[in-house]
């Protein structure tokens, strides 16, 4: 008997003038990536990491590589955060966060970059560190500080203090859900900032380093005429011995490390719903993705050529085939891991909303999770599809994506724009993780439509006042527009703005897929059967 596969079979031309054009194109994108964040690695000045070195220091990276396991992989989150903000202290903002093995278990890391601006907090870093709260509760995650940090950068203080209060409070919280936060403090650790160790279940500071406080000497002597140096106010000693601040005394920082993967082995097992056997790689080059993406945006190409190179095997059981064809739904594996896939291949009519709602609903029994791949310029506009409902089944969407509770991963490949964007998982639909390519784009439309409607506006708003319109200026405004919206539609200004959780190479979506999802399945997965009420 000749069983069938579902094995995706794919009909890209990899000598064609086409993909060799996308190829260059996205080679482009990739490069500029590579610069960003290149720049997001320099941690701080010369000088200042000259200095660090004379103290024996080390830098904020090398931390991280001494603490997780020999030789595991370490997946870094929003590394261009504030790569826009004017008023920031740089690309990635003061500190490097992400997910990585210690002693084999999963475990949020944040590492202070003492040496840029002294670890100060600017607001990029104040929302890398809500967000990795909100990640570490989400995926059950004990968390780990490295700290080194002035506190809070007083100029952008009305921006951060809330957001400050929110992550001390965030510490709590998931303290009350038994997921712990280790602190390993080397350097200060000062005013607001003391609080990051005091709210910690289990602190680690260094001697003759570490130095805790709410003030220091110079504030305490103007308010109390007080004379005391900073070993006598917030010294590790002084809170290993009096205060009780600090639990554990390290030597250096390398018995610092050793005491945290202590604590960390003996905190309770993680215990994976799965771990995969087997794990077959695409049966096409990922290389070829490059090649696949359009360069031009307006142009279309099947989503399933992406798929195929990314899933195990390239095995894809596809869910609907010939209904709602701009919506592409199926069954596949990454990595071992089992995924079910909704994925854009054009505009949203409603048939293509109803079918992504069927597949959400079965995914939630089967209680498996969901990747969106975004490409679509949003929802079927015109008389035809209003009168066809196409605001009901939108909404439909809309609601079986806000009330899904199994985890979903999000990963922008072309156009995300309008209602669309929110249908198919968009950030403020709190995916678990968001993902972008450098040639995405974002927006409530595309930039040359929205210069378009403001042009209608304001011709018929003339038209009604009497006034006749200056068109010399109306192009010279509709060009400005244009440039303006086209810059911050980029998945450049998307990061920045931390609208997702990273951009990354095209080639590399297979490996971040597969360890988002060894995370999502690092606890039980769990759908749910009930939704908000349809509009049928």
């Amino acid at each position: 008997m000749n069983l069938k596969m579902a094995i995706l079979k794919s009909k890209i031309k990899t000598d064609s003038s086409r993909f060799k054009t996308n190829s260059v194109e996205m080679e482009k994108k990739v490069i500029i990536l590579k610069e960003l964040l290149k720049k997001s690695r320099i941690e701080g000045t010369e000088a200042s990491i000259k200095k660090a070195r004379e103290r024996k220091k080390l830098l904020a990276r090398e931390r991280i590589e001494f603490l997780i396991d020999r030789d595991s992989p370490f997946l870094e989150l929003s590394p261009l955060a504030g790569l826009n903000n004017k008023s920031g202290f740089g690309v990635g903002g003061t500190n490097v966060c992400g997910i990585g093995f210690i002693e084999e278990k999963l475990c949020f890391i944040q590492s202070n970059i003492g040496t840029r601006k002294g670890g100060s907090i600017d607001y990029a870093t104040s929302l890398k560190g809500l967000r990795a709260a909100e990640i570490a509760k989400e995926n059950k995650l004990p968390t780990i500080n490295l700290v080194e940090s002035g506190g809070v950068n007083l100029n952008d203080q009305d921006k951060i203090f809330n957001n400050a209060g929110a992550t001390f409070k965030e510490i709590t919280n998931r303290s009350k859900l038994g997921l712990a936060t280790i602190s390993l403090v080397f350097g200060n650790a000062t005013a607001g900032g003391a609080y990051v160790p005091g709210m910690s279940d289990y602190t680690v500071f260094q001697k003759k380093k570490a130095k805790v406080f709410l003030a220091g000497p110079p504030l305490v002597k103007m308010a109390t005429t007080e004379v005391s140096t900073e070993e006598e106010l917030g010294g590790a000693e002084m809170h290993s011995n009096t205060s009780g601040v600090s639990d554990y005394l390290a030597e250096d920082e390398f018995d610092a490390f050793r005491i945290a993967r202590e604590i960390i082995k003996y905190l309770p097992d993680q215990k994976p719903s799965l771990i995969p056997k087997k794990v077959l790689r695409p049966r096409y080059n990922t290389n070829e993705i490059n090649g696949i993406i359009p360069a031009n945006p307006k142009i279309s190409f099947d989503i399933r050529e992406l798929i195929t190179r990314i899933i195990d095997d390239s095995d894809f059981a596809e869910f609907k085939k010939e209904y709602g064809k701009t919506m592409v739904t199926g069954w596949c594996k990454i990595h071992g891991y089992p995924v079910g896939i909704v994925a854009n291949n054009g505009v949203i009519f409603s048939e293509a909303a109803n079918k992504a709602c069927q597949f959400i609903q079965l995914a939630n029994r089967n209680n498996t999770p969901i990747l969106f791949v975004h490409n679509t310029t949003g929802f079927i506009v015109g008389k035809k599809y209003e009168e066809g409902g196409i605001i009901k089944n939108g909404a439909k969407l809309i609601n079986v994506v806000s009330n899904s509770e199994v985890p979903h991963l999000s990963l922008m490949v072309g156009s995300s724009f309008g209602a669309g964007n929110y249908a198919m998982n968009g950030r403020s639909y709190n995916p678990r993780f968001l993902f972008s390519y450098p040639n995405s784009k974002l927006g409530v439309m595309g930039s040359e439509q929205l210069a378009g409607v403001m042009d209608i506006i304001k011709t018929n708003a003339a038209k009604k006042k009497g006034i006749k319109l200056d068109k010399i200026k109306m192009e010279k405004d509709r060009k400005a527009l244009i440039e303006i919206m086209s810059q911050k539609q980029t998945a450049w200004h998307s990061s920045s703005e931390m609208w997702d959780d990273g951009v990354i190479e095209p080639v590399e979506t297979r490996n971040y897929l597969g360890f988002c999802l060894a995370i999502l399945y690092n606890q039980k997965i769990k759908g749910t059967s009930s939704f908000g009420v349809f509009r049928m």
